[in-house]
């Protein structure tokens, strides 16, 4: 439970119809076998204790006060059970039978639930035996097993708030409810609900499972909440239908678990509570605040550490297969139609490009190349300007002359050796000194010459700079820096790579794939230096740490505003065994150090598209002080 994560079980238990002694026992068994192995939020499916389908059974006396004795000894069987747990009964009332999910947590009936929407349709006539719910919370009497009378809320306006984890608010909705225009859960995330949880007895037919799927995930998409959904297994009668017990645990739109289906088991899943909370601040769509008439009711969970799942050590990476393909096809294509747009607007018929055979001006290429054939533009009116200079390395260099002859660009060589020796001596720099004025020198050499060439053509200079660089100011100010559109301003390192793999994937030329392919090979690097036997010698991720590492830290704190000790926490999980823990605080400290003192040159940074969730335009996404203090955070990175 620290930082926000939860462990959640979604349960569909072995059970037999009208049998609740039974159904309790498999109940007892599950949810303590849950919570052994960390289970902190535990759901059973709707009408477990007596199964969904006893039909006509449901007026029988005797099956309803069985009912209400093995609730009894239920509840009395979580005193030693650390978690908040739903289980779906029948509840008598006013001479009323009612579907109801149960919640309690160490001993304690805590509320009741009722069902609104019965379903009256097909197989099922829930209002031949059931009374719908209503919004209003009442009291009612609950006799525990010990004898002992209290009084509950009994209502589908219901919150349970965890008085160990705040931000940890569950609302509860059963089946049919959230098959309904207008769930319940609606009504509760809008109240403060950050998880909500469904038992459920949905049958099986064909096509439904995926419904089922995309509804589940849906509403966690539009709610900004964690969904638990419990179903009915195999256990269920099968007169007429059959029930699978396809568990689905989600997150704000993304599947976390789901279960096998055809057969019983627990489903687990981990949900970080502080992360819904961080979208809900960020969407000023989502609300206002909604709850009139609702009631509160308070729980404890002890505050131990939830074991993650896996971490992706890759968060702006999609994950392999058909869904990777197609998200970096939207990339470029996202890429090149806002150059376009600039190109149009300005009626360019010309680009200028400074070629260096790295990663980020490699893209910027391929992306403009896009842009051009979109235009219905010959690519000849692509200017690529090789500028070598001290640190140029024939590897780079040659990569960048078969690139832009391969794409059809006009490939331009313009050393700038003797321009930069000649600014030396007008500022009384000596060659040989090798600090930040001799690389900056000629960073700033190479950004004037692209703005010259550009005046010559009409055209328009396209920026090569990426979103790391932007987050740690890995950029010469009004060097590198500057351009008149930046095409990968929102493109993060580690996702350069995937885009240039891609690219040399279904580029369809020998020469261009190969060219790229070293590319990708290449050690990342501004060569401002000179080389070393011919070799690069000024290695970035040397001097500012891994990408990968800084991508991590990156994504987390713009995406979610997570403090440093949860994302340090998060990226143990996701880089355990690569990168040692003193290690990953390191470069932690240095993210932190440059992120905040390189704000100045985000503040005023060319247009660029935006591609992700993520984004550091001054004019958009991240609007910082340039001089925004870092103590508070860094003290932080100090105490881990």
């Amino acid at each position: 439970m620290q930082n926000g994560f939860i462990k959640t079980a979604a349960i569909a238990p072995e059970i037999r119809v009208a049998d609740p002694v039974f159904n309790r026992e498999q109940m007892v068994e599950q949810m303590t076998k849950a919570a052994a192995k960390g289970a902190k939020l535990i759901v059973f499916p709707e009408l477990c204790l007596s199964g969904y389908t006893c039909g006509d059974l449901f007026l029988q006396e005797k099956l309803l006060t069985e009912g209400e004795e093995q609730l009894r000894i239920l509840v009395d069987a979580s005193r030693d059970v650390d978690a908040l747990v739903f289980a779906g009964t029948t509840w008598q009332e006013n001479g009323k039978l009612y579907n109801v999910m149960a919640a309690f947590c160490h001993g304690e009936l805590l509320g009741v639930i009722p069902k609104i929407h019965l379903p009256n349709y097909g197989e099922f006539y829930e209002h031949r035996h059931f009374t719908p719910g209503n919004r209003q919370v009442v009291d009612v009497e609950f006799v525990d097993l010990d004898g002992n009378s209290s009084w509950i809320p009994f209502g589908t306006d219901i919150l349970f708030q965890c008085e160990t984890m705040k931000s940890l608010v569950v609302g509860a909705e059963v089946c049919e409810d959230l098959w309904a225009p207008q769930p319940p859960s609606i009504r509760h995330a809008l109240a403060g609900a950050t998880v909500v949880v469904n038992g459920s007895a949905s049958n099986e037919v064909v096509g439904k499972s995926a419904y089922r799927r995309n509804l589940v995930v849906g509403q966690s998409a539009r709610l900004f909440c964690g969904y638990v959904y419990a179903t009915s297994g195999p256990g269920e009668s099968t007169t007429d239908v059959v029930f699978s017990g396809q568990n689905l645990i989600a997150e704000n739109g993304t599947l976390v678990a789901e279960a096998k289906r055809f057969r019983n088991g627990i489903t687990y899943g981990v949900l970080d509570v502080e992360k819904l909370v961080a979208e809900r601040r960020r969407n000023t769509s989502f609300g206002p605040m909604e709850n009139e008439g609702y009631e509160l009711v308070e729980f404890s969970l002890d505050v131990e550490e939830t074991v993650l799942g896996k971490v992706s050590p890759s968060p702006f990476v999609p994950a392999d297969g058909k869904e990777q393909t197609e998200r970096l096809e939207e990339i470029l294509s996202i890429q090149s139609t806002g150059l376009r747009k600039r190109l149009e607007h300005t009626r360019c018929r010309y680009a200028v490009i400074g070629i260096s055979g790295g990663l980020d001006s490699t893209l910027a290429l391929l992306v403009t190349a896009r842009a051009f054939d979109s235009l219905g533009l010959p690519r000849e009116g692509i200017s690529a300007v090789t500028m070598p200079c001290f640190g140029t390395t024939d590897r780079t260099y040659q990569n960048a002359c078969v690139m832009s002859k391969a794409v059809g660009a006009t490939l331009r060589e313009i050393p700038i050796r003797e321009s930069v020796r000649s600014h030396f001596k007008d500022i009384g720099q000596e060659e040989s000194v090798h600090d930040v004025t001799y690389e900056n020198a000629q960073a700033r050499e190479r950004t004037q010459v692209l703005m010259d060439v550009a005046n010559q053509l009409g055209g328009l200079v396209v920026g090569t700079g990426d979103l790391s660089e932007l987050a740690l100011g890995w950029a010469t100010y009004n060097g590198d820096h500057m351009s008149m559109y930046g095409v990968n301003g929102g493109v993060p390192k580690t996702l350069v790579r995937h885009l240039v793999r891609y690219s040399a994937e279904t580029c369809g030329d020998s020469a261009l794939q190969k060219a790229l392919l070293d590319v990708l090979d290449t050690p990342v690097s501004p060569e401002l230096l000179p080389p070393e036997e011919g070799k690069i010698s000024q290695k970035t991720e040397d001097l500012v740490g891994p990408y990968e590492l800084h991508d991590f830290f990156l994504y987390y704190v713009l995406r979610y505003g997570f403090s440093p000790e949860k994302i340090y926490r998060l990226a143990k999980a996701a880089f355990m065994g690569v990168y040692e823990d003193a290690v990953i605080l390191h470069w932690m400290k240095n993210f932190y150090r440059r992120f905040f003192s390189q704000q100045f040159k985000r503040s005023c940074l060319p247009d660029g598209p935006k591609v992700g969730a993520v984004a550091l335009s001054p004019r958009g996404d991240w609007r910082m002080p340039s001089d925004a203090c870092s103590r508070i955070w860094l003290d932080e990175v100090e105490a881990l």
